[in-house]
């Protein structure tokens, strides 16, 4: 096989034009449950099945930078009990995938206020964490307890300290300051945005970085999204013409 091409099934991905940073809204896993008359966790459970393919499709095809928005700053208002739930699931998913990781040199990084969970899913993120920081294949970046404006906030706030402190001035504040202060830092843009489920908006993601993402919205419920459409999306996402902002004659 052609070491720049990819082949699943019938499927053929040029692998020499492929986005250095795919970010994800996993949307749809409370519809899926209730669509076949399932309690919301059971949706997350099988969303979670979906997390693994896609993690493993991006290590297949060495993508550098995968961001999944795995619980947002809103989430915490979501009932007790599914929280709850959700983080438990977070705890299990994280134990029994830090083999795979290790073994496949994944690099496991949260993004977001994650001193806010429970301190036991918190330590467990640690751990993972602390175990994959060497390694240097995909950066898997879970948003956790995260929110863009809050983020921008807290970018805001770092700044303006470095500037009564007299370490920068206002000429000093330029983009590629602020990406120094974000989560992201030293991490590319995402190039590519997919939201599942089909809705039509952002949800506070991302909102820096993705000035200049392409976006793809498919109306696939999480749970359901498959490899076999990922790629689909990737081939797609090779025919866009990104000029960002500029004429190309």
């Amino acid at each position: 096989m052609n070491s720049s091409r990819y082949t699943h099934g019938s499927l053929d991905l040029n692998t020499a034009n492929l986005p250095s940073h795919v970010a994800i809204i996993m949307d749809g896993n409370g519809r899926w449950a209730k669509k076949r008359l399932l309690n919301r966790i059971k949706g997350h459970e099988k969303g979670s099945e979906t997390v693994r393919t896609i993690i493993r499709t991006c290590r297949e095809l060495k993508i550098p930078v995968l961001t999944l928005y795995a619980f947002s700053t809103e989430n915490w208002q979501r009932p007790k009990l599914e929280v709850a739930a959700l983080m438990t699931l977070l705890k299990k998913f994280l134990e029994s995938e830090q083999k795979e990781m290790i073994d496949n040199n994944i690099r496991l990084n949260a993004i977001g206020q994650i001193d806010l969970l429970p301190q036991n899913v918190y330590q467990s993120l640690k751990k993972v964490m602390d175990l994959t920081k060497k390694n240097n294949g995909l950066i898997l970046n879970l948003a956790l307890s995260y929110g863009g404006r809050a983020e921008i906030v807290k970018m805001v706030r770092e700044i303006a300290q470095k500037m009564k402190d007299g370490l920068i001035n206002s000429d000093s504040i330029t983009p590629e300051l602020v990406s120094e202060h974000l989560y992201t830092r030293g991490m590319p843009d995402p190039d590519l945005l997919i939201r599942t489920s089909g809705e039509m908006r952002i949800s506070n993601f991302l909102l820096w970085q993705i000035a200049y993402a392409e976006i793809f919205i498919t109306d696939t419920l999480w749970p359901d999204f498959s490899k076999e459409e990922f790629i689909t999306i990737l081939k797609n996402y090779q025919l866009r013409d990104r000029r960002f902002g500029k004429v190309v004659p």
